[in-house]
């Protein structure tokens, strides 16, 4: 059984890391090409094609520039140390002890827009680039083209590999998630929502405290060893508790 995640746009490549143990990114061959694209853009292109501003396509027009086909643990950082989002502040990696790392390793993934599909050890270096990104290539003209079945591919082998149940948990977000093909994948993929109570007491998802939960939901997967869909169920992070009548097989919906 696996877990993905969506990326974050915001990074964090100053804290100090709490373990040295990293791996390589598997597509970053792929990655080489990508970045080779991005190059040939001018931060004016960047700002145009990302829908971002000024500073920011400077920015990573620089990162780039500065990206190299090796990753060290002096040019990079792991996956879910560097990611820093509303999902990654849920998560919250940075208290997992070694143990945690090694089943996180097993049992999670990161989908992405530059790497493909990331381990949450695999080291990656400064970047944006989203997976919904409409970026012309030889491939075609968006990086779901880009990637085809390449993600796809190497998530089935990973969860031929993993522990427990072939079930995957969808934690990531539509955009990142079409670049999946479930039929292709051939595994029961459950797909949690989130809901918190408004005023009037009636349940609505609110997007900042449903990334937040996904983060939760993905570090208390990793911390119980969680082999089986009907444990997941029981899960009851930050206050949510299964709504039993309004969930289905495959999604379950958790409610505070």
């Amino acid at each position: 059984m696996l877990s993905v995640l969506s990326p974050a746009k915001s990074l964090d490549f100053e804290t100090p890391l709490p373990t040295k143990k990293h791996s390589e990114p598997r597509l970053a061959g792929q990655s080489d090409g990508l970045i080779e694209i991005m190059r040939t853009k001018s931060p004016a292109d960047v700002a145009k094609l990302m829908h971002i501003s000024d500073e920011l396509a400077h920015l990573n027009a620089t990162r780039y520039h500065d990206f190299t086909s090796e990753h060290t643990p002096e040019n990079s950082r792991q996956a879910i140390l560097a990611f820093n989002g509303d999902v990654y502040q849920g998560l919250d990696a940075a208290s997992f002890d070694a143990r945690d790392f090694t089943e996180a390793q097993k049992s999670l993934r990161i989908l992405s827009g530059l790497y493909g599909l990331l381990r949450p050890l695999d080291l990656i270096q400064p970047h944006r680039l989203e997976m919904g990104t409409k970026l012309a290539s030889a491939r075609g003209r968006s990086l779901y083209d880009w990637w085809g079945t390449q993600v796809t591919d190497l998530l089935r082998r990973d969860l031929d590999a993993s522990p427990g149940a072939d079930v995957l948990i969808n934690l990531a977000s539509n955009e990142y998630f079409k670049v999946l093909d479930g039929d292709r994948l051939g595994a029961r993929i459950i797909s949690p929502r989130f809901e918190d109570r408004d005023k009037n007491g009636e349940p609505r998802v609110v997007s900042f405290y449903a990334k937040r939960a996904r983060g939760t939901m993905a570090a208390w997967l990793v911390r119980e060893r969680v082999r089986t869909p009907s444990k997941v169920l029981e899960f009851d992070g930050d206050g949510y508790a299964l709504d039993e009548e309004r969930s289905t097989k495959d999604q379950p919906v958790f409610v505070r």
